[in-house]
């Protein structure tokens, strides 16, 4: 039986598991992959991942440093929501060195067309000279920017093209009828913003 290969090795916690999820939303019920990881941490997280989704754990091999990690698609495995992964992430001492930003809004201020203004002057200001995060979480009505403003679509896609993961929240995206319009970055849930929390310098704005 052929296998998808994921190679999820190299990336930040929760990355490995996210790469799994969207992997086997890909394939059909019965079908297989194969992740390899370079960690306990992440090993351990897709194995908590594949439990609580009911997938099957076939095996899990080691090559060095490499883990392999073999998994059967479940029926359920098209059912479960974003927001329901959960994983564990080791705290480095070297995180922060970029910021992690959190945008709650699509305007910065109480008053909504001057706040547009601003939120997309802040954007074309941090290309411009090159103050560039580590990532973006976008949030509440801030997942208009990656969905429907295609103004900040543009600037935010410069930014995805310059490293900067980009992430929107799935509950949000869900809460707003924009599930299928998401132009740039990837829909994600809590346990991203809240691994920013812990382990990065994370700021919040809108």
């Amino acid at each position: 039986m052929s296998k998808k290969v994921i190679d999820a090795r190299g990336i930040p916690c929760p990355n490995p598991v996210l790469k799994t999820k969207e992997a086997l939303e890909q394939i059909n019920k019965g079908e297989r992959i194969k992740v390899i990881v370079d960690n306990k941490i992440a090993k351990e997280n897709i194995k908590k991942f594949i439990n609580f989704q009911g997938h099957k754990l076939i095996q899990i091999t080691s090559q060095g440093k490499d883990i392999f990690i073999e998994i059967e698609k479940a029926s359920k495995g098209s059912t479960y929501s974003q927001q329901e992964i959960s994983t564990t992430c080791e705290v480095s001492s070297s995180s922060g060195s970029k910021p992690f930003l959190i945008i709650t809004n699509c305007a910065l201020g109480p008053e909504e067309k001057l706040g547009e203004i601003l939120m997309k002057g802040f954007f074309e200001t941090m290309l411009a000279h090159e103050l560039i995060p580590e990532g973006i979480f976008f949030m509440n009505k801030g997942v208009f920017l990656t969905t429907k403003k295609e103004e900040f679509i543009q600037i935010i896609k410069q930014l995805e093209e310059k490293g900067v993961e980009i992430f929107t929240c799935g509950t949000c995206l869900k809460f707003f009828n924009l599930e299928n319009e998401l132009k740039v970055g990837k829909r994600a849930g809590t346990d991203v913003y809240l691994e920013a929390l812990f382990t990065k310098k994370t700021i919040w704005i809108g």
